[in-house]
């Protein structure tokens, strides 16, 4: 690519909220459910109906606001955006152009030249559209599920240089909003979007003439579609040519983008003042009131992980990459660091606890998630049985293979660690007298190895170790085999 030009972004980014129910009514917001289903003459733009607006969407909008530093404004109003389209049943969308609920803030990325602050227009209400189906007869089907579905929109300033920082920046819109809790942006549904501004420009110049790319809807899908339209725009002023200002379609299989009409203004959708709505007046005392109820942040969670639990930072932001993970961990290392009841836990044994606890969800828990395909959010184990299997190690009545072995059965089924043990004959076998047989029987069979390690070569002993282990089904300590081992072959070379 030419490096004698720079890439200048700007993102859209449409966040559908989780209220229970849709901005201006009273219908369900559920993802799925049979087409029109979540319907009501509001939502659907029958005629004389009023919109009403929902206090939870004004709510999670000024949360988002004061998590994203905004200045909140204090008398705000809807305005209608004019347009025709088969998914929009009023042919006009309520949105906010001229008092938008949030403005002039900032989001801190980590780029690789450091940290970088992007700022934040404005951050405005509005209602979601209909979906379409398209047949392959050539008919198209309406769903308005979606409907009047409450979104926030929330627009960059031109302060991206790169797909790679425009999706640095949605990872920590993300997680900042799902730990705030208004909504799960989980881009595979939908709930979170991303419409891409872009443009080029030599160094010192003016912004160049920006395309529009609407509804990326994966991280992947943003860096491929920012390259490419990167070096489009380059080859046209390379051959020069013009770099015409136009919404286009970015293509995944392609990996290219089309062209699908001028790019509008907002006097094209002639906004004006919603009659139906009144003014949205916001009073200091419910800013205060949203902001004391914050959640905890994630920035803030790391921190008091790496003093509460002792443990390193990489593991602390790890646990703490989605709020679901982070509230996972914190009730197995609670459950895990009170020990069992019958002696008082000591500082040693619960911070060594805390860390057991850190490195099975960092291991088997995120790999066993990745194999299933599933999403992030998604821990089908409940924590008391992961702190229980934490215990049986420490007690010594199983070993750390068949602890591997008993988790990937909980995450599968969210079974009871001792029981299933138990039912399976898999805790540590106390009988001496079988261990001391696995042991002679593998010195009588595996001659050569003997032979080596009495010869010197002591690396030889981790192999016998572990076919003893093999033998005896993996239910015996290594420890005291490995113990064991040692004493016969001394006695042998003596």
């Amino acid at each position: 690519m030419n490096n004698s030009y720079e890439t200048v972004i700007g993102l859209e980014v449409h966040v559908e909220l989780s209220t229970a129910t849709k901005i201006f009514c009273g219908c369900r917001t559920d993802f799925g459910g049979a087409p029109n289903s979540h319907t009501c003459p509001v939502c659907t733009g029958m005629p004389g109906t009023l919109p009403v607006l929902n206090k939870k969407v004004l709510e999670a909008a000024i949360a988002v606001g004061l998590a994203t530093g905004c200045e909140i404004t204090r008398v705000g109003r809807f305005d209608r955006k004019n347009y025709f389209y088969p998914d929009n049943p009023q042919n006009y969308q309520i949105s906010q152009l001229y008092f938008p609920i949030c403005r002039k803030g900032s989001v801190e990325i980590e780029t690789k030249a450091g940290k970088k602050s992007i700022g934040i227009t404005e951050i405005h209400m509005e209602e979601d559209a209909g979906k379409l189906y398209h047949a392959e007869d050539g008919t198209s089907l309406v769903d308005y599920n979606r409907s009047g579905v409450p979104l926030l929109e929330i627009v960059t300033e031109p302060d991206l240089s790169s797909g790679e920082e425009a999706v640095a920046f949605l990872e920590k819109l993300r997680t900042m909003i799902s730990y705030l809790g208004v909504s799960d942006c989980k881009m595979q549904e939908g709930s979170m979007r991303a419409d891409v501004n872009l443009s080029v420009r030599k160094p010192g110049e003016d912004l160049g003439t920006r395309t529009e790319m609407k509804n990326l809807g994966s991280f992947r899908s943003v860096i491929r579609a920012a390259e490419a339209e990167t070096k489009r725009q380059i080859d046209l002023l390379e051959a020069g040519e013009q770099v015409l200002q136009e919404t286009r379609r970015f293509d995944e299989a392609s990996g290219t983008s089309f062209s699908m009409r001028s790019k509008e203004e907002a006097r094209d959708y002639r906004y004006f003042p919603d009659p139906d709505l009144p003014p949205v007046v916001v009073s200091d005392e419910l800013i205060e009131k949203i902001r004391s109820e914050a959640p905890e942040h994630r920035e803030a969670r790391i921190l008091r992980f790496e003093k509460e639990y002792g443990l390193p930072e990489y593991d602390c932001k790890i646990l703490t990459e989605t709020k679901t993970l982070g509230d996972f961990f914190e009730e197995a290392a609670l459950i895990a660091g009170a020990g069992d009841g019958k002696a008082a836990p000591t500082e040693e044994n619960v911070s060594s606890s805390y860390k057991k606890v850190s490195n099975y969800i960092m291991g088997e828990l995120l790999r066993l998630q990745k194999e299933r395909g599933m999403d992030e959010d998604e821990i089908p184990m409940s924590p008391e049985h992961l702190a229980e299997l934490i215990r049986m190690t420490e007690e010594g009545l199983i070993t750390g293979t068949v602890a591997k072995q008993i988790f990937e059965v909980m995450f599968d089924k969210d079974c009871d660690p001792r029981a299933y043990a138990n039912e399976q004959d898999l805790c540590i076998l106390k009988n001496e007298g079988v261990i001391e047989s696995a042991v002679d029987q593998i010195l009588a069979t595996e001659t050569g190895p003997v032979a080596e390690y009495l010869s010197g070569k002591e690396k030889v002993l981790g192999y016998l170790v572990g076919q003893t282990m093999k033998a005896l089904q993996v239910k015996a300590d290594a420890g005291e085999i490995r113990a064991l081992l040692l004493k016969r072959l001394k006695d042998r070379s003596e």
